[in-house]
């Protein structure tokens, strides 16, 4: 992709992205996430009506009078999206692939943060860590990583979401608000980073999806591609149990991914390529709100 193309799509994205997330994210990003974090400011006298629970006792003890913390909310805080870049990102039966689709998912939620004046920090990953953006403000910030998501090319096709998540416990030191963009195509093995990145921050999960994906149509005798291997298979896709077992194990990744979710607290969406992924974040928003 030369530079003027590159420029043009990106143009076209923060057109499209920041629209919505000016007249539709921005007061609904706020509302879901301020306030998560509060920070210690002082120690003042006890005024009638304070909370006792906010009593510092040690300062009491000290002055034998009652004094209490007062705290303050956080109103900065840090976004860091972690996206799948692995070969299944690179699929799409419908009017855009996979990998485009989560570009502008995280293009939105980008500058939603931006409109509320927070960083926003980029992870993309396929079986490893492929490239990590630290978090800053900034519209020249957001527009770095999303040319970042438009043109990166992976060093590998496969996909770890325990590596993902095991990376985010690792370099945010502070409380954040994590989304984690991905097909969830591949191992189920990530309960144990799930548990540890979802303890520390507030997670969240976006599983896109191609209907392709859900369902094997009946076409014959077709070749398929592995897009994280490259192997090449010849299936018959005529043969019911052969559509049946597909459909069967494609649910129960499906189900992994939403119930080791719910179980370690991380909330989750789940959108197809053809739905609209407004409805799907602003539901969810106002669920949590």
């Amino acid at each position: 992709m030369d530079t003027k193309e590159l420029l043009k799509k990106v143009r076209k994205i923060e057109i499209k992205t920041r629209r919505l997330s000016d007249n539709v994210f921005g007061g609904e990003y706020h509302s879901t996430f301020k306030g998560r974090g509060m920070t210690f400011s002082e120690v003042r006298q006890y005024q009638y009506g304070d909370d006792v629970r906010a009593i510092d006792w040690n300062v009491t003890a000290r002055y034998q009078e009652p004094f209490v913390k007062v705290f303050e909310e956080e109103r900065e805080l840090t976004l860091l999206l972690v996206v799948d870049v692995s070969g299944s990102e690179y699929f799409g039966t419908q009017l855009q692939f996979k990998k485009e689709v989560l570009t502008e998912i995280a293009a939105t939620l980008a500058f939603s943060a931006l409109q509320n004046n927070d960083k926003v920090g980029l992870v993309l990953f396929s079986e490893d860590i492929e490239l990590y953006i630290p978090p800053k403000k900034g519209r020249s910030h957001i527009l770095r990583i999303i040319r970042e998501m438009l043109e990166f090319e992976p060093q590998k096709k496969g996909t770890s979401v325990a590596r993902a998540y095991e990376f985010v416990s690792a370099v945010l030191k502070k409380k954040a608000i994590v989304f984690m963009l991905s097909d969830f195509i591949g191992p189920t093995d990530y309960e144990k980073t799930l548990r540890i990145a979802a303890k520390k921050h507030d997670l969240t999960s976006i599983r896109l999806y191609d209907p392709r994906e859900a369902q094997i149509p009946n076409l014959g005798l077709v070749p398929m591609k592995d897009g994280e291997t490259g192997q090449m298979q010849w299936i018959n896709t005529q043969s019911k149990p052969l559509r049946l077992a597909y459909e069967k194990y494609y649910q129960e990744q499906a189900e992994a991914f939403a119930s080791l979710h719910q179980k370690n607290g991380a909330g989750t969406i789940a959108c197809s390529v053809n739905e609209s992924y407004v409805k799907k974040l602003l539901g969810y928003f106002k669920a949590r709100v």
